[in-house]
C-alpha cells in the first residue's frame, strides 16, 4: 500500500477518544543537547564516524538517556533491547532498530491514533513492524523492503500502553506520533478506485506501473493543469479522490459486448444462438420433433457466394439442442443455413438461415511464423491448405479411425487404424499431405496412446509439410491424455481443454526435442493427476517446452496450475526463440514462464493471482517482458540467485546462474503487502529486472547477473530476428484476454467457474471444488447427426479423408464438404481421382444391364458410362453376388463422387459390405440397404437424366447395377 494512501487513511481510522494531547517524536531532527551528551557518553553508547551514528553498548530497558540525562527526541519513550548494537541514532536522519527488541509508547487513551513512519533497512529484505493495543490497523505487518516507506497508522483500543516491535530484524523509525480525534486531518482521498471489471465502462488511470479503475457511470473527473490534479468524484455521496502529478495517463475501456448483429430468417428452425470467432462461425438451433437430422450451409468470405453444405461430422446433437461449427474460414461476413431432414430428404421449406456473421482471422504473431512459415494445416488466412486431409476423432471411433498412409519411397500405401497408428505411419516421411485431426467432443485415452500421451513425432522429416491437432466448438477435451510433440516441424494445437492427464509420464502438452515452428493457441489448460512427487500435486507441467525453436504460445488459459511453463534444459542457447502472448495465468502459482538459456518474448499476458511468481530467469535466457498486467502477483519477475528471488521465503526458485530480464511497460495492480519488483535502476547488483525507458532500448553490456554475469542478447531490437508486432497497451489487456477473442476455447468453453481472489489469489493447494468438476466433467453432446448415433447419449462416429488427388488437392476443405481436386480427370498416375486401365470404353447400348466393380490403383470398369473419383481397397473384406467374388471395393468418404447419365428410367443396385455402414446419397438423399446374404443391398428406382451417388457416412461399395425398368 503506498504512503500517500497509509497517511490519509488516519482520519478513516479515527474514532471516539478520551482527550490526552498530541505527542510528537521526529527522529529525523537530532536535539543538539541530545547529540552533545551522546558525545559524551562513551560508556553507553558508541560512536560510528563513517555513518555520523551511536550504538548501544548496553542492554536496554526503560528510557533512553546519555551522560546520566533522558533524550529529549526519546521523552515519553521507554524501550527494550538485551544486545549491544540493538539500537542505533543515525544523526539527523533516524532511530534504527538494528536487532529486535520493542518500543513502547506510554499512558495512551482509548480511541486516541498512533502513526508510525518507516521502512526495512534493507534494499532487498523486506520487513515490518508490529503493534499490540491498536485495532483498525494499516501498515503494521505488511512487509517491505527500504524503496517503499510505510506510514503505519492504528487507534489505541484501551487505556494503556503501545508497545511497537521490529520481528524480521533491521528497521528504520523516522517518526511517532500520537494524535486526538479532534486534532486528525480529514484525508483529501480515500481512493474509491474499483476493481477491473470487463462488464462495465470504465475510466483507467495510469500511475507509473500502477492502474486504477472507476466506472465511468458512477463518477465524474476533473483536471486542473496549473496544479497538476485530477479529482474524481461520485455521481451520488460526497468523497472525493485527489491524485496530484501522480497520473501518467487516462484512458476509458468499453464494456465488452458479445452481442450478434447478424440478420436471422427463421422457418420453422428455431435459431437459438450464432456468432463468429477465430477463423470459425457456429450456430445454434432447437430441435424439431420428428427431425432425425440436419444439413448445415456456410456462404460468404471464402467459401464463395453460393451455399456450400459442411461436414456431416460437424454437425451435432446435444440433450437440447443442435450445433453447428464450421472451421477453416478466413476473415470475413458469413451466413449459414440449418435445413432439417425429414424421412432422408431435406425440407427446404422448414429451413432458418442468419446473414452477417462476422469471423476474424487468428493473431498470428510471435517467433513461430518467421520465415514466412505458417504452422499446421492451415494456410495464414484461416483456410486449409492444399493437399489437406481432414481426420474427425470422437470418443467412440478414436480406435477404430482409418486412413491410408503412404508408407514408403515407391508409394506403397498402408491402412492404419487408431489416431496414434495413424500419427506413427506419417512419421515414417512418405505421405506429402497436410494432416488436420478435428476432436469432437469428450474423448478418453485411445487405445494406443504412448504412455498416455498422443505422439506428434514427424521422426525429424520435412516430408508432411504440417499437422494441426484442434477441438470443434466449445467442448473438445482431452480426456486422461496429453499431446506430445518431437521431432516435428510445422504443428498447430488449438481449441482443445486438457484435463486429467497423467502427470508421471506426461504435461497437458509438451514440446519435446528437435521442434521447429510450433503453434500452441486458444487451449484450456485444466488440472492434471496428482503425480508422485510433492510439487506434482495439481498435475505436471501445463505447457511445456525443451529444445524447440521458433515456437508460439498464444491466448491460452491456465487453471490454477501448479507449474504453468517450463522452458529450456541444460545445454540449450540463446539462439532459440519463443513467444509467450496474450495467456491467461489464472490463478496458477509458478513458471510462467520459467526459462533456462533461451531468448524469450513474454508480452501481453495476464498474470491473474498467481501465488509464487511470474516470469522467472536463469541461466543464458536473455527475457523481453513487455506490456503484461499483474494483478495480485507478488513476484512478477525474478532471476535466479538475486533480488527477490533471494529476498523472500526459505529458499530460492532456482540456484542456477541468472538469466536476465528486460522490462517495459508491464501495470501492477491490486499489490498486496508482500510484492517485491526490484528494478536494475533501484539496484544494480540485487535486481529482478532491467527497467527501460522506452521499447526499443539496448540494455548495456554492463548490466550483468550477479551470480554468472549473463548479459541481455537484445534480440528483441535485432531486425534480423525479431518479428513486427504491435502490443497493446497494459492497462488493456485483461479486457482483451478475457473478452469474446480472449484466452482459452471458443466461447471460453462450456466449462464454466469462478475462482475466490481472496483465497485463490494466494493459495498453492488444490482447489478441491474445482478439483472435483475436473474429475467429474462430462460432456453433454450426444451424437453427431449422420443417422447413426444411437439415443443413448453415445458419441457419433467420425469419419476421415482419404489419400489421392495430383498435386496434393484430395481432401482440401474450408470447412464445407471436402472435395477431389481431379473430379472430371482421367489417368492411371498415382494420386489421380480416376484411372481407366483400358477397360470397357464403349457406352453400354439401351435395354442393357450396366454394371461397375473396382480394381486396384483406384480403377474401375466402364469408365465411359460412370465418372469416379474416390479410392479403392482390397483390405475391406469380399462379397459374393450372383456366384462372383468382389474383393475390391470403393470406399465412399467425403471426396467420393459417382456420377452418370441414364436414358431410360432404370433400377439402381448397390452393393456394400456386411460390416460396415451401408447408405448412401442419391442425387442428395440419403438411402439405406438392407441385408442380403454376406452383403446388403439397395435397391432404388431412377428416372432418366442425370445421377450423382455421395457418400452419406463412411461405407464400402462392391458394385454398382443398373437395370432398365421392367427388365
Amino acid at each position: 500500500m503506498n504512503k500517500l494512501f497509509c497517511a490519509l487513511l488516519t482520519g478513516v481510522l479515527a474514532m471516539n477518544a478520551n482527550m490526552a494531547g498530541a505527542q510528537n517524536w521526529n527522529f529525523k531532527s537530532t536535539p543538539s543537547d541530545d547529540e552533545a551528551n551522546l558525545k559524551a557518553d562513551a560508556k553507553n553508547w558508541k560512536y560510528d564516524s563513517t555513518n555520523d551514528r551511536y550504538s548501544n553498548l548496553n542492554a536496554l530497558n526503560g528510557a533512553l538517556t546519555a551522560n546520566g540525562q533522558s533524550l529529549k527526541m526519546t521523552d515519553g519513550l521507554t524501550f527494550e533491547q538485551g544486545e549491544a548494537d540493538g539500537l542505533r541514532i543515525d544523526v539527523d536522519k533516524r532511530l534504527i532498530l538494528n536487532k529486535k527488541g520493542t518500543i513502547t509508547i506510554v499512558g495512551l487513551k482509548e480511541g486516541q491514533v498512533v502513526t508510525v513512519e518507516g521502512t526495512s533497512s534493507h534494499k532487498t529484505t523486506a520487513r515490518s513492524i508490529t503493534a499490540t493495543n491498536l485495532a483498525g490497523t494499516t501498515g503494521f505487518d505488511q512487509k517491505v523492503t527500504m524503496e517503499t516507506t510505510l506510514t503505519c497508522t492504528g487507534t489505541v483500543e484501551a487505556d494503556g500502553d503501545v508497545t511497537i516491535s521490529n520481528p524480521d530484524g533491521g528497521f528504520y523509525l523516522y517518526s511517532i506520533n500520537v494524535k486526538d480525534e479532534s486534532e486528525v486531518t480529514p484525508p483529501v482521498s480515500s481512493y474509491n478506485d474499483v476493481p477491473l471489471n470487463t462488464a462495465k465502462n470504465q475510466m483507467v488511470l495510469t500511475l507509473g506501473s500502477e492502474v486504477k479503475y472507476y466506472n465511468t457511470d458512477d463518477v465524474k473527473v476533473a483536471f486542473n493543469r496549473e496544479a497538476g490534479t485530477v479529482t474524481v468524484t461520485p455521481n451520488a455521496g460526497t468523497w472525493q479522490d485527489v491524485y496530484t502529478k501522480t497520473v501518467n495517463s487516462i484512458s476509458f475501456a468499453l464494456a465488452k459486448d458479445d452481442t450478434e448483429g447478424g440478420e436471422v430468417s427463421e422457418g420453422d428452425v428455431k435459431i437459438k444462438a450464432y456468432s463468429g470467432w477465430f477463423e470459425t462461425a457456429y450456430i445454434e438451433w432447437e430441435l424439431l420433433s420428428g427431425v432425425s437430422s440436419y444439413d448445415v450451409y456456410v456462404k460468404g468470405g471464402s467459401v464463395g457466394s453460393e451455399y456450400t453444405k459442411i461436414d456431416y461430422q460437424l454437425v451435432r446433437k446435444y440433450k437440447s439442442y443442435g450445433r453447428a461449427d464450421v472451421p477453416g474460414l478466413s476473415a470475413g461476413t458469413y451466413s449459414l443455413k440449418v435445413v432439417p431432414v425429414i424421412g432422408g430428404k431435406e425440407d427446404e421449406s422448414k429451413a432458418s438461415s442468419v446473414d452477417g456473421i462476422e469471423v476474424i482471422g487468428h493473431d498470428r504473431t510471435g517467433f513461430a511464423f518467421a520465415n514466412g512459415k505458417a504452422p499446421g494445416a492451415y494456410n495464414n488466412d484461416g483456410t486449409l491448405k492444399k493437399n489437406a486431409v481432414v481426420i474427425y476423432v470422437t470418443d467412440e471411433n478414436k480406435d477404430d479411425i482409418t486412413l491410408d498412409v503412404v508408407t514408403s519411397s515407391k508409394g506403397a500405401v498402408t491402412s492404419c487404424k487408431g489416431f496414434q497408428t495413424i500419427l506413427n505411419s506419417i512419421k515414417k516421411g512418405y505421405d506429402s499431405r497436410v494432416f488436420v485431426f478435428r476432436l469432437i467432443g469428450q474423448i478418453g485415452v485411445p487405445a494406443d496412446a504412448d504412455k498416455g500421451d498422443i505422439v506428434v513425432d514427424m521422426g525429424g522429416k520435412t516430408t508432411c509439410p504440417g499437422v494441426t491437432v484442434e477441438g470443434i466448438g466449445n467442448d473438445a477435451v482431452a480426456d486422461g491424455w496429453g499431446l506430445r510433440v518431437k521431432n516435428a516441424s510445422s504443428v498447430e494445437i488449438r481449441n482443445i481443454g486438457f484435463m486429467n492427464c497423467s502427470s508421471d509420464e506426461g504435461d497437458n502438452v509438451g514440446l519435446q526435442q528437435d521442434n521447429e515452428y510450433v503453434w500452441v493457441h486458444n487451449c484450456d489448460m485444466f488440472y492434471g493427476h496428482a503425480g508422485s512427487d510433492a510439487d506434482q500435486i495439481k498435475g505436471d507441467g501445463a505447457l511445456d517446452c525443451k529444445k524447440s525453436n521458433y515456437i508460439t504460445f498464444s491466448y491460452n488459459r491456465f487453471w490454477d496450475n501448479g507449474k504453468a511453463c517450463l522452458l529450456g534444459l541444460s545445454g540449450e542457447n540463446d539462439k532459440m526463440y519463443i513467444t509467450y502472448h496474450h495467456n491467461w495465468f489464472d490463478h496458477s502459482d509458478s513458471r510462467h514462464p520459467r526459462i533456462r538459456s533461451y531468448s524469450a518474448h513474454v508480452y501481453n499476458n495476464y498474470f491473474d493471482g498467481c501465488a509464487k511468481y511470474g516470469v522467472g530467469s536463469t541461466n543464458a535466457s536473455s527475457v523481453f517482458v513487455e506490456n503484461n498486467y499483474y494483478r495480485n502477483t507478488n513476484r512478477p519477475m525474478m532471476i535466479s540467485m538475486q533480488g527477490t528471488d533471494v529476498a523472500f521465503g526459505d529458499g530460492t526458485f532456482s540456484s542456477e546462474d541468472g538469466g536476465i530480464i528486460k522490462s517495459y511497460g508491464n501495470a501492477f495492480a491490486e499489490k498486496s503487502s508482500n510484492f517485491s519488483f526490484i528494478t536494475y535502476q533501484q539496484d544494480n547488483v540485487e535486481f529482478d529486472a532491467y527497467e527501460a525507458s522506452e521499447r526499443n532500448e539496448k540494455v548495456p553490456s554492463s548490466v550483468k547477473t550477479k551470480k554468472g554475469g549473463t548479459t541481455y542478447n537484445n534480440f528483441d531490437t535485432d531486425p534480423s530476428i525479431m518479428y513486427e508486432y504491435t502490443p497493446d497497451p497494459a492497462n488493456e489487456v485483461v479486457s482483451v484476454v478475457t473478452g469474446k477473442y480472449g484466452a482459452g476455447r471458443l466461447q471460453h468453453g462450456d466449462f464454466q467457474w469462478s475462482f475466490n481472489n481472496s483465497v485463490d489469489d494466494s493459495s498453492y493447494d488444490v482447489n478441491k471444488e474445482l478439483k472435483s468438476a475436473v474429475t467429474n466433467y462430462k460432456t453433454t453432446l450426444v451424437g453427431i447427426f449422420d443417422g447413426s448415433n444411437d439415443e443413448s447419449g453415445n458419441q457419433g462416429g467420425g469419419e476421415t479423408t482419404e489419400p489421392g488427388g495430383n498435386e496434393g488437392e484430395t481432401g482440401e476443405t474450408t470447412g464445407s464438404e471436402t472435395t477431389d481436386g481431379n473430379e472430371g480427370e482421367t489417368g492411371g498416375d498415382k494420386g489421380e481421382g480416376e484411372g481407366n486401365e483400358g477397360e470397357d470404353t464403349e457406352t453400354p447400348a439401351t435395354g442393357e444391364v450396366i454394371t461397375c466393380s473396382f480394381g486396384e490403383d483406384k480403377s474401375y470398369s466402364n469408365t465411359a458410362f460412370f465418372t469416379i473419383s474416390g479410392n479403392t481397397s482390397d483390405s475391406k473384406g469380399t462379397i459374393t453376388v450372383d456366384g462372383t467374388a468382389y474383393e475390391y471395393c470403393l470406399k465412399m468418404e467425403s471426396s467420393t463422387s459417382i456420377k452418370f447419365t441414364t436414358t431410360e428410367d432404370m433400377t439402381l443396385k448397390l452393393y456394400f459390405g456386411k460390416k460396415d455402414n451401408h447408405n448412401i446419397n442419391i442425387d442428395g438423399n440419403k438411402e439405406e440397404a438392407v441385408a442380403e446374404g454376406d452383403h446388403y443391398v439397395l435397391t432404388y428406382s431412377l428416372p432418366a437424366g442425370q445421377h450423382e451417388l455421395t457418400k452419406a457416412n463412411t461405407a464400402n461399395l462392391y458394385l454398382i447395377m443398373l437395370v432398365p425398368a421392367g427388365k
